[in-house]
């Protein structure tokens, strides 16, 4: 149980009450880290009887560890529950228990995130590009497939070219080499700087090629190639159907791929017109992020882009060189991607409020339950341990905001991307008048032809 009170300024004060079973929890958590921990004479660690604990490190200091290892998760828990999204670090008033038999209560000071008022959603007009399959793309497919079963034929008459096979014997400046290797010029096996040399390359050729290493040094290798073999691809006809799929038909095979890339085609248009409905909805409703929410987001965003950098080998200042940006325009371009998600999940928070969307503890736990399918995982093991460490609500939020994307994606009016950008050029009052421009754009007029 929780309770709110409003302190004004968005802030507020929550008290919360903990169950003796969470109470209990949290000492025998504590205790055995304290076990790990504490060297007492005689015992190995961890083997510590409960008693002998206490004699050694007090009742006190049991009671701190698990006060103090707990009270966040109990305070994020409550918070969630109560519908409030602190921007900062709560600040804690409370005593220490007195009985693991007892309910005992804390309280929390924070700041938190107003929900904003947003306007009604059905009325908005939201862009949904229409479901095409380009007849390209299909084509792309079944040639992937033809690709998949070609037949390697010798072309040692002509110099190799992109898509050709060839066999190479590689001999390394030190004196290694590796013969008859076999590479798919563009598939990116070897180094770029030995597949370009190999363009071009007739059989009996020996190319040198220099290129650098991932720790900067240079070195250099000779290739000799010894065959080219091209790719020569089967009919796109019954026989490939057969040979190459459970279809007999080329007309069944091409069906296939069509539906397969339509669903494709259909899950992204999907995605797309589900985050323009809530960019629509925040724009509409001037759903500002701001404060220190989108700071603490934006240096998620910003370390996570470091990291990305990191997994390519690249440093920062080995990206700014590369690209020509700055570190200030990239951190203004984070903390504006972090704004925008801020408002984002503040303008779904006030669906989900007006629409009055709950998830239930069943529904927590059947999305448990696909995690621990998807990974091999002990389902009713992971839902106790979730529930034991309080990260229920986390889970429990992100189904409540999922659904008020459905919700809002659901009521808004699709609209015609062209439609819809025509009706954003039109320029009204509370709009910058652009230089120049002197009359009312409107579709159909005589200047829109």
């Amino acid at each position: 149980m929780a309770q709110v009170e409003e302190l004004g300024g968005n802030r507020v004060r929550l008290t919360v009450d903990v169950s003796p079973h969470e109470l209990e929890h949290a000492v025998e958590h504590a205790a055995s880290d304290l076990e790990g921990s504490v060297k007492i004479p005689g015992f190995r660690k961890g083997k510590v009887p409960r008693q002998v604990l206490l004699a050694n490190v007090g009742k006190d200091r049991l009671w701190v560890e698990a006060v103090e290892s707990h009270i966040g998760g109990w305070f994020w828990n409550a918070a969630a529950r109560s519908r409030l999204r602190p921007v900062a670090s709560p600040e804690y008033d409370f005593e220490l228990p007195s009985s693991e038999t007892e309910p005992w209560t804390f309280s929390a000071t924070v700041e938190v995130q107003p929900t904003p008022e947003i306007v009604d959603w059905t009325t908005l007009e939201v862009p949904r590009a229409e479901s095409v399959v380009p007849e390209e793309l299909v084509e792309a497919e079944i040639d992937a497939l033809r690709s998949s079963i070609a037949e390697l034929v010798p072309a040692d008459d002509r110099p190799a070219q992109e898509g050709d096979t060839v066999v190479v014997d590689l001999a390394g400046a030190d004196g290694t080499g590796q013969s008859d290797t076999v590479v798919e010029l563009g598939s990116g096996r070897l180094v770029p700087e030995i597949e370009e040399a190999l363009v071009g390359a007739a059989v009996g050729d020996t190319r040198k090629v220099r290129y650098d290493l991932a720790d900067g040094n240079e070195t250099a290798v000779e290739v000799t190639v010894k065959h080219v073999n091209e790719k020569v691809l089967p009919e796109a006809d019954d026989d490939l159907a057969r040979s190459a799929s459970e279809f007999d038909t080329i007309a069944e095979l091409r069906a296939d791929v069509e539906g397969r890339v339509r669903e494709a085609v259909d899950e992204r248009i999907d995605a797309a017109f589900r985050a323009a409905a809530v960019d629509e909805l925040v724009k509409a409703s001037n759903v500002q992020g701001a404060g220190p929410l989108v700071e603490s987001r934006a240096r998620e965003l910003l370390n996570g882009f470091v990291r990305s950098l990191a997994n390519r080998g690249l440093t920062p200042e080995a990206y700014f060189a590369a690209t020509g940006q700055t570190p200030e325009l990239l951190t203004a371009q984070i903390r504006a991607e972090a704004a925008q998600s801020v408002a984002r999940e503040l303008a779904l928070e006030a669906v989900a409020e007006k629409a009055g969307i709950v998830v239930s503890d069943d529904e927590v736990k059947d999305l448990i339950r696909e995690q621990a399918d998807a990974s091999d995982d002990d389902a009713e093991a992971m839902i106790a341990d979730i529930w034991a460490h309080g990260h229920q609500e986390a889970l429990r939020d992100d189904l409540r905001m999922r659904a008020a994307l459905d919700r809002l994606a659901a009521d808004v009016k699709p609209i015609d991307p062209e439609a819809h950008a025509a009706r954003e050029a039109i320029w009204t009052p509370d709009k910058e008048k652009p230089a120049g421009e002197t009359k009312l754009w409107t579709p159909g007029s005589e200047e829109s032809r």
